[in-house]
């Protein structure tokens, strides 16, 4: 595992940006039985999600965040020196689509622009780079930029993933602040474990063919493409419940933070059941772990600041807090890290096509 510590770097805002459209899991005509999407929400604890409609795609969504967040923040958009865009949905697979977000957002032409193409850990991978890039103060101010549109991947034929992931959009402002309290951040990948979320085709080693298109059926109401995210559901329940709540854990032995210095632990939004399993295997007030689950589903590397927009916002906005959040998921990588806060711009949940 990888231990770091960041200094001289705090967060200064955080946005979030889902699609108008809405999508009931009891209404999927995925399930064949009686009571299986009862079931199902009640054990993801997913009951509806958010779908971006056609021609939208995840960087919409971050733009319209990150706009919002630039101006309430009052900074000039020629005083953003880094924009890091965190996603597996890239606009094109060349160029790098945060050289097209530097465009769309007006930022200078001296910005550093970055992609990170990872899905559920992201968030935290994307902080820990744009963290580091700060910290000595070269340069001051910068946007981690972490959305996902996995409906766009997931077969609206398969059980297995529809009723799981939404898509949104999340825009985070770090700065260069000289004696902030430090960013502690662990890291883990376990890389055999590749394919446990898996689109086969589409990229270099597997290219787009006549056969990538074609409709499998695996399994009763499980049919999709070779360009659909296939989710070996077992393996990342089994991944989640042996080795994060053990990231948590040594992430904080490792800095020597105590429970008490913890006002709210930030989850991925992966599913009720994981999650709740982890909460407990840590003796973790359940005050202290908000979910946005039910409305929003797994959205991917925009779930842990989605959390804080919908659940806790107000407390993030008017109080200086501490908090420990926790990705995990495609590598198979788990992210953990401690940040401190006070008095965070946050505006409200913004929609995208409404």
């Amino acid at each position: 595992m990888a231990f770091l510590t960041t200094n001289n770097v705090s967060i200064k805002g955080i946005s979030a940006c889902v699609p108008a459209k809405v999508e009931e899991n009891i209404d999927l005509p995925l399930f064949l039985r009686a009571g299986e999407a009862e079931k199902v929400i009640a054990s993801t604890g997913i009951e509806r999600k958010r779908i971006l409609a056609p021609n939208q795609i995840a960087s919409d969504l971050c733009v319209v965040a990150a706009e919002k967040l630039i101006a309430d923040l009052g900074w000039g958009k020629d005083e953003i020196d880094i924009l890091i865009f965190v996603s597996p949905a890239r606009d094109y697979i060349i160029p790098p689509t945060s050289s097209i977000l530097q465009d769309r957002l007006g930022l200078s032409e001296n910005c550093h622009t970055l992609d990170i193409p990872s899905g559920c850990p992201g968030w935290i991978q994307g902080l820990n780079v744009l963290a580091a890039l700060l910290a000595n103060g070269d340069a001051r101010r910068g946007l981690v930029l972490a959305g996902d549109s996995p409906t766009l991947v997931n077969s609206p034929k398969d059980k297995e993933t529809r009723p799981l992931f939404g898509d949104a959009g999340t825009a985070t402002a770090l700065e260069y602040s000289p004696n902030t309290t430090p960013i502690r951040f662990l890291f883990e990948t376990d890389g055999k474990k590749y394919k446990a979320i898996f689109i086969e085709d589409g990229g270099y080693r597997n290219p787009i063919n006549a056969e990538s298109l074609k409709e499998i059926e695996y399994a009763p109401n499980v049919v999709r493409r070779k360009i659909d995210c296939k989710l070996d559901g077992m393996e990342v329940f089994a991944f989640g419940l042996s080795r994060v709540h053990m990231g948590i854990v040594k992430l904080m032995e490792r800095f020597g933070i105590e429970d008490n210095d913890v006002n709210y632990y930030l989850f991925h939004q992966a599913n009720l059941y994981m999650n709740e399993k982890i909460r407990k295997k840590l003796k973790i007030d359940p005050a202290k772990v908000p979910y946005c689950l039910r409305d929003f589903g797994n959205t991917s590397c925009a779930s842990i600041p989605l959390t804080v927009i919908t659940q806790r916002r107000e407390e993030y906005v008017d109080e200086k807090l501490s908090s420990v959040a926790c990705s995990f998921g495609t590598g198979l990588t788990l992210c953990s890290c401690y940040f401190s806060t006070d008095s965070l711009v946050c505006p409200e949940l913004l929609e995208y096509g409404s």
